[in-house]
């Protein structure tokens, strides 16, 4: 599970190396101008095959969340992902005839996938079933991994869960299991009207939450108490405990997994406090996630971070952002989207500083520029997106100024630090 070695060159590299050299050879073809229009011109099928050996190297965690049907699995997602109700319950596929998963930012490159039992404790036959499809899904998979026991603050009937806890820690005992006790309000004494301090120093939450860590205390590593509302439910903060559940994921899990989850949740973070409507402020926090996955490639040596596979990975986020917006885009239309909105911004924004250490494009990208142009290539999609849900033409004008702002912005954030995967000496000018 944390015994990867991202820095050598195993089998993912060959169609990478194959692809960079083509695109090297047909680049040093064409003038600068045809460069960058043809920069984004990437083959379906190519795109495909560079997301496939990206995915192979993203720091992904996969989450079984174990627990009863309202048990608070799907606000730990919204927690995590800082996505709404309504986006993560759509989001939720068919995974086996008992689980559903959700995968974020997107199926092409998660950095996150939530694997949810559905009907646990219901009848035994269906919590059989329930712990021999997770056993497979823990044999297949070789992400890092990670149980999510979910058990709501005044529930006391957990037969069912102990036995799922024991069996799966006796078959996987070095998959890490992390218990998480939710909806604390709802043992608040009457006159307790909003979250105190965390954490709580308040009996009438210390007693349930106690009996529950002792009684689950022999299976689990560790035991984070939290409490993730709604708005309208009128608690502040709405996410009680996410700091807390944050540090004990990144406890439990490798450090690159560990250290992408932190950047995600201060990019979400960030994202949150910046003004925008409904939909660009939903497809900031998509953008956050790419951002940091733009960050984690552009890291690792040749040939992993050159503009290719980049280029793959924000195809991938503005097909991603189109979805948000209702817009169904191909792979090659989404490059060629990116060509029309972001090549003349790529020429004199970023062009002038990026060949001052990246000679013709054949070096590694430093993370923090490649961060904050994949930020300022999102915003930009969601300006075009947005004019098309309005019924409006798109300005061309309109989308270069917010890239720009978006870049410059998001270039001092990233340089100083926000996006550091510590596994390359490659630094940001």
């Amino acid at each position: 599970m944390g015994d990867r070695q991202p820095h050598q060159s195993p089998s993912w590299a060959t169609p990478l190396t194959e692809f960079w050299q083509q695109l090297r050879d047909r680049a040093g073809q064409l003038q600068p101008t045809q460069q960058l229009s043809r920069w984004f011109n990437v083959d379906d099928d190519r795109v495909a095959e560079i997301l496939a050996a990206v995915r192979e190297q993203l720091p992904t965690t996969e989450a079984l969340l174990i627990g009863k049907p309202q048990a608070g699995k799907s606000s730990i997602v919204r927690g995590l992902t800082g996505v709404s109700a309504e986006i993560v319950g759509q989001g939720f596929k068919p995974h086996t005839q008992h689980t559903q998963r959700y995968a974020y930012p997107s199926e092409d490159l998660p950095l996150l996938i939530f694997t949810d039992t559905v009907g646990l404790g219901d009848i035994v036959q269906a919590t059989n079933a329930i712990v021999a499809e997770l056993v497979e899904d823990l044999n297949s998979s070789s992400k890092a991994r990670i149980l999510i026991l979910t058990i709501k603050i005044n529930d006391f009937a957990t037969d069912t869960l102990r036995q799922v806890a024991a069996q799966l820690r006796r078959q996987f005992p070095t998959v890490p299991c992390l218990l998480v006790v939710t909806s604390a309000h709802e043992v608040y004494p009457p006159t307790q009207t909003d979250h105190p301090s965390y954490p709580p120093d308040l009996e009438a939450v210390q007693r349930p939450f106690e009996a529950i860590q002792a009684n689950f205390e022999a299976l689990v590593d560790r035991t984070v108490l939290i409490d993730f509302t709604l708005d309208e439910d009128g608690f502040d903060p709405v996410f009680y405990g996410l700091e807390a559940l944050r540090d004990a994921l990144a406890d439990l899990l490798p450090a690159a997994e560990a250290q992408a989850l932190y950047q995600l949740l201060d990019e979400q973070a960030g994202a949150a406090d910046q003004l925008g409507n409904l939909y660009r402020d939903v497809g900031r926090h998509y953008i956050s996630a790419f951002a940091v996955m733009a960050a984690t490639l552009a890291a690792v040596p040749l040939p992993f971070a050159t503009m290719p596979v980049l280029t793959a990975l924000q195809i991938s986020m503005v097909g991603l952002l189109g979805k948000l917006y209702g817009q169904t885009l191909s792979p090659s239309q989404a490059g060629g989207l990116i060509s029309a909105i972001a090549g003349g911004f790529f020429a004199q924004a970023v062009g002038r500083e990026l060949v001052k250490f990246i000679p013709g494009f054949g070096s590694v990208i430093a993370a923090s520029w490649a961060a904050a142009y994949t930020w300022a290539l999102g915003e930009g999609a969601c300006v075009y997106f947005g004019d098309l849900m309005g019924g409006k033409k798109p300005d061309p004008q309109k989308i270069q100024a917010a890239m720009q702002e978006a870049f410059t912005l998001a270039k001092d954030r990233f340089k100083g630090g926000a996006i550091d995967t510590g596994t390359s000496n490659h630094q940001a000018p």
